[in-house]
């Protein structure tokens, strides 16, 4: 597993990469399914999603949430699932929520039969301008590190 952030033009990216023992069939199966999503977030973040959830993402779909940002501040946010190639990739984006915008690309890459590479790329902003850059420093780097390191050892549990 590996996570790093980058900062860019006031954007800033997060990448993680993590190898799954599961095919990629599989593992699009899981994760291309918006209800799972719940399954791989912290419960101190007490998501939940609002709208329904049909069974896969399809392009055009909108997703919302109440979701725990900070403790004691929920937020709805709401997400578009934009594009999808089956077992290769998907992307959402914030269409309303916290984030000046979110850009998350999830991708998936076929090693053998039984394992796969799973990798994520989250472009975003924050509102605020010089506040926005001073809650990453403070906390916002440090919340998304932890939201994808907790993900990575749920994956782990369902996948290994």
């Amino acid at each position: 597993m590996a996570i790093s952030f980058a900062s860019h033009s006031n954007v800033f990216t997060l990448k993680s990469r993590q190898k799954i023992q599961v095919s990629v069939e599989k593992a699009w199966e899981f994760f291309s399914s918006p209800e799972n999503l719940a399954k791989i977030t912290p419960s101190e973040m007490d998501f939940h999603i609002t709208s329904g959830v049909p069974e896969k993402a399809y392009p055009g779909q909108l997703i919302t949430y109440k979701v725990n940002v900070v403790k004691g501040v929920r937020l709805n946010w709401v997400t578009e699932i934009t594009q999808v190639k089956e077992n290769e990739f998907f992307i959402d984006e914030q269409r309303f929520g916290p984030y000046k915008m979110w850009h998350h690309e999830h991708f998936f890459e076929s090693i053998d039969e039984n394992s796969c590479w799973i990798s994520d790329k989250v472009t975003y902003k924050l509102p605020l301008g010089l506040l926005g850059k001073l809650a990453h420093v403070l906390f916002v780097e440090n919340q998304l590190r932890g939201i994808f390191e907790y993900r990575t050892k749920q994956i782990n549990t369902f996948f290994h």
